[in-house]
């Protein structure tokens, strides 16, 4: 009988699950041209606007199989290009990986300018060398230094991709929903 109390409408509210916020795409190769990319959302909240943080690195060495033990690629995290991109951002990619164009703005990309210098990315589908679609993003900070890193997502990850981001719009928009218990009320009467 105690349980039950304690499970009831006067019980302490739990606290909210965590969930996973970001998600990671890696593609190394045996030349070293490879990249990875980290996707992080950060919903809305109080006045904030929500956005999803895109992380890029390109690769810094190669992967091999020395003495039979897997030694694996890495990723220059370290001089990694990341940028925040919100819900329009977000819209005009969604409109590309669900072949709504084929390129956001035509080619010519968004432009982002901060005090921290000037980015553009680039999102498009492509057809040679393989099907897919590339994201490119190119930075020239405000001390002049140029920085850019491209990532292409195969068509499975494309999917995944669209899936998540069209999911992610939901808590951009309107953040994550507080829960408010509220005590059982007594239904009204017969109808």
């Amino acid at each position: 009988m105690e349980e039950m109390h304690n499970n009831g409408p006067s019980a302490a509210p739990q606290p909210m699950p965590r969930y996973r916020t970001n998600d990671g795409y890696y593609h190394a190769n045996a030349k070293g041209t490879g990249s990875a990319l980290k996707l992080e959302l950060h919903p809305a909240h109080g006045d904030t606007a929500g956005s999803v943080f895109v992380k890029i690195a390109n690769q810094m060495t190669v992967g091999s199989m020395q003495g039979g033990s897997p030694v694996f690629a890495t990723f220059d995290w370290g001089k990694s290009i990341t940028v925040k991109l919100d819900r329009t951002d977000l819209s005009q990619i969604l409109q590309v990986l669900r072949g709504m164009q084929e390129s956001i703005a035509d080619g010519k990309g968004l432009f982002h300018r901060s005090a921290s210098g000037n980015t553009i990315i680039r999102f498009s589908h492509q057809i040679d060398p393989r099907p897919g679609y590339m994201l490119s993003i190119w930075r020239k900070a405000a001390t002049g230094e140029e920085a850019s890193s491209f990532y292409v997502f195969d068509m499975n990850e494309a999917f995944t991709l669209m899936l998540a981001l069209e999911q992610a719009i939901l808590y951009v928009c309107f953040g994550i929903p507080e829960v408010i218990l509220r005590t059982p009320q007594t239904p009204p009467g017969p109808f």
